[in-house]
């Protein structure tokens, strides 16, 4: 089993109040490890601190975005948060057609080596529209071969595209390159909230299992909007990881 990570861009609105306490509750709930997306005020060193005295680590981190003009800030902020897994992504039009997915590559080429020499691995994180299809491929595969060095942290929910695809199948395409996986759940409905893990239509379980356990490092939960409290269903996700025995968390 591998450890659990939360997304902290699913508790942004008292993150914005609290960000120290937020993390505390994180931690009560059993939470192995973070992912932030924004220090709210903090440096990177001080976020660390409070992360780790809270018995956890830093799994990754979606800040700074990774961008050909940034890498300096992105080498010295990974060092600061102590990890060696740095984040980037691309927007709906990086993904419009074939021209545009060969520009996308070209850049994440030059990022995947400047930041290789620097110890450190660059992946993506995906949404819907890398999942749509491309005269009848997806156009991550497309993607991946043209970008053969970069890792990927596969957004399950997003992987599935509102049901157009089976998650599993796709994490199964990319699971010798994807250290890190979102895990959410939802109605797969476009635009609707999603819902605490094991409530939702994904199927869980075979997703995970969809993955190489020689390369998967982390599961990392997620609600990018959540139709109740947003920390009551962080805590549900945890309890259904744990209890069904798909992750392990420090509870």
């Amino acid at each position: 089993m591998k450890p659990i990570s939360v997304q902290l861009y699913s508790l942004r609105a008292a993150s914005e109040k609290d960000f120290a306490g937020v993390i505390k509750s994180v931690g009560k709930i059993g939470y192995a490890g973070v992912e932030p997306a924004g220090l709210y005020g903090l440096k990177p060193r001080e976020l660390r601190a409070i992360v780790e005295g809270e018995g956890m680590r830093i799994s990754s981190t979606h800040g700074p975005w990774a961008k050909p003009e940034n890498l300096t800030e992105v080498i010295e902020t990974a060092s600061e948060l102590g990890i060696d897994l740095v984040a980037s992504g691309y927007g709906i039009e990086d993904f419009r057609d074939l021209d545009s997915i060969r520009r996308t590559a070209d850049k994440t080429n030059l990022m995947v080596d400047i930041l290789s020499r620097e110890g450190l691995t660059l992946f993506l994180h995906n949404h819907w529209w890398e999942f749509e299809k491309l005269d009848g491929r997806i156009k991550y595969e497309i993607f991946a071969e043209l970008a053969p060095k970069v890792s990927f942290e596969i957004d399950t929910y997003w992987a599935a595209n509102f049901g157009a695809n089976d998650s599993a199948t796709e994490v199964s395409k990319f699971k010798s390159r994807a250290p890190l996986l979102h895990i959410k759940d939802g109605p797969l409905v476009k635009d609707a909230p999603m819902v605490a893990l094991g409530t939702g239509k994904m199927d869980i379980p075979s997703v995970i299992a969809a993955s190489d356990p020689a390369v998967l490092r982390w599961l990392i939960v997620e609600l990018d909007a959540c139709a109740t409290d947003m920390l009551e269903a962080v805590g549900k996700s945890y309890a259904y990881l744990t209890s069904q025995g798909l992750a392990k968390g420090r509870k």
